[in-house]
């Protein structure tokens, strides 16, 4: 490594549900926390840690409308970002054909991404096939939740069970 090479790095974080995100110390903190130890694991090639933080509370993976991942991938085409780290890929997104459009955003701008806790390379091909067949298995998680929420709110409105909305009250 050249003596001037520095990556700037970044720090994504997502939980799905507000639950617990009051908490002083939550899964954002634990998440965030990792990614740090990683980056500066990789002080030696040059990663420091950018100030911006990007955590994403109570945001589905499912979901490309998120307020921190926004300024992220503003800031990846700004030209601000070299590498962004995060805990898990479904941290980033649960879905195959999101993921290849930021994927396309971090080639066309030069950025790489690790996860903290998988390993994968993309630049083999042999990596890039770990890493789809891991966003594969996220996205039938998500889909497979989904499927059992559906399910269960069907059966109970087939048992005359209360869903929700205004209480039902009677007229006497």
């Amino acid at each position: 490594m050249s003596e001037h090479t520095r990556f700037r790095c970044a720090v994504y974080t997502r939980k799905s549900s507000e639950e617990g995100l009051e908490q002083d110390f939550n899964s954002l903190e634990a998440q965030r926390e990792a990614g740090e130890a990683y980056i500066r694991s990789q002080a030696h090639e040059g990663w420091k840690l950018i100030p911006d933080r990007f955590d994403d509370g109570g945001f589905s993976g499912g979901n490309m409308e998120r307020p921190a991942l926004g300024k992220l991938m503003t800031m990846v085409s700004d030209g601000k970002v070299d590498v962004i780290v995060i805990y898990k890929i479904d941290r980033l997104t649960r879905s195959l054909t999101d993921f290849a459009r930021l994927a396309e955003t971090f080639d066309k701008h030069g950025v790489s991404f690790v996860s903290v806790t998988q390993q994968f390379n993309t630049t083999t091909s042999m990596g890039r096939l770990m890493l789809n067949v891991l966003l594969s298995f996220a996205q039938f998680e998500r889909e497979i939740t989904g499927e059992r929420i559906r399910d269960k709110i069907a059966a109970s409105k087939k048992k005359g069970m209360w869903m929700g909305g205004p209480t039902p009250t009677r007229r006497w």
